[in-house]
């Protein structure tokens, strides 16, 4: 195998493939990036079990990438990135001696590496289905934004550490809770699928492959029993799904409304965090809300702090007033999802959960339980 390649090119699908490798796998080799050089493209690869990252880059007539001697080569991920990301030539030149020495230079460096046989690799064969979804890349990106951050960090409950994707026909609903809260996002698709698939994708894995995908895309979903497929452009991102069967959370969803609060977002979001500052618990960091008539009054106290109360001008859509009390976290985790001016914040009882939308975003919905205070 040898190959010269632009500096730039060969970084940018190292950092994309790298989200992949493990340094705690008890499979030594899946700690390595395999490189496959073929006729007119490198192909590099990392899994750790969990999630396989693929990208491809090809061989154009210029000279950013010059094929010399296909091959294929397991190098140690950790090495290779680091190198690639401290050399400071514009071209590197990799090429591989007696089959599992590597030779990496430039203009003025040097670096001889040790490699692993390319057959020590598992067989990692990522598979298209024909019966593929897709979406634009900025739906997909706004879907884990508003969506993975409600999902549970608790593994007692494995199913809720993911998010739910539901496809019906043409519709996809996304949904993600940890008993306390609930993101949900319905999409239009462009065309109906041809199956219908319920399937727990792992939050953790579907943001790292949120992160690496550009914004003018088209993101294909490959699902299968217990994988999924993400492809887009010249990256392949397979992940396991979870087990087990995900809540109905439709019946979490109040159908009625005492109250609904319209309120500017920012604004409504800058008292909150204020308001926070002297709770006392860090995680739940209790704040009450009360509404007399056209004002709303948000307060909280810590014996060993100190209290802060705030009020704010509000609309409301009847003259019923309501006391609750919720986690200043998650209302600020809910309200940041919205790209909106104003959201509708929608109250059906003191101990009943509080409903968040906006008249300029109706595929989003956000729920956030009230905590009791008494």
């Amino acid at each position: 195998m040898k190959f010269k390649i632009k500096r730039e090119l060969l970084l940018e699908a190292l950092n994309k493939v790298s989200k992949a490798i493990s340094t705690k796998n008890l499979i030594p080799v899946l700690s390595g990036v395999k490189f496959e050089l073929k006729k007119k493209k490198l192909i590099l690869t990392a899994s750790d079990n969990d999630i396989t990252i693929q990208t491809i880059i090809e061989s154009d007539k210029d000279e950013d990438f010059n094929i010399e001697k296909e091959g294929s080569i397991v190098i140690q991920g950790k090495y290779i990135l680091d190198i690639v990301r401290k050399l400071q030539d514009e071209y590197i030149n990799i090429e591989v001696i007696d089959e599992l020495k590597i030779l990496i230079y430039t203009d003025n460096s040097e670096f001889n590496l040790n490699g692993i046989n390319k057959n020590e690799y598992p067989n990692i064969a990522l598979e298209e289905s024909k019966k593929k979804i897709v979406l634009d890349a900025d739906i997909f990106k706004d879907i884990v934004n508003q969506t993975s951050f409600a999902a549970s960090h608790e593994e007692t409950k494995p199913v809720l550490t993911g998010i739910n994707f539901n496809v019906v026909g043409d519709v996809l609903e996304c949904n993600s809770t940890d008993s306390y809260r609930l993101a949900r996002k319905i999409i239009k698709l462009k065309s109906e699928s041809e199956e219908n698939y319920n399937v727990v994708i792992p939050s953790h894995n579907i943001v790292e492959f949120s992160r690496i995908i550009g914004d003018n895309e088209k993101v294909e979903l490959h699902i299968f029993n217990n994988k999924i497929l993400f492809k887009t452009g010249n990256i392949k991102f397979e992940s396991r799904l979870i087990n087990g069967t995900y809540p109905n959370t439709s019946n979490l969803l109040p159908d009625d409304s005492l109250m609904t609060l319209s309120v500017n977002l920012e604004d409504f979001y800058n008292v909150v965090d204020r308001v926070s500052i002297l709770t006392s618990d860090k995680e739940k960091n209790i704040v009450t809300l009360e509404t007399n008539g056209d004002i709303l009054t948000l307060k909280s106290s810590s014996a060993e702090v100190g209290r802060v109360e705030e009020k704010m001008n509000i609309k409301k859509n009847n003259k019923e007033d309501i006391k609750i009390s919720f986690s200043a976290k998650y209302m600020m985790e809910a309200l940041k999802s919205f790209k909106a001016e104003t959201v509708d914040i929608h109250f059906v009882g003191e101990i009943k959960p509080i409903l968040i939308k906006s008249k300029d975003d109706e595929t989003l919905t956000q729920l956030v339980l009230p905590i009791r205070t008494y």
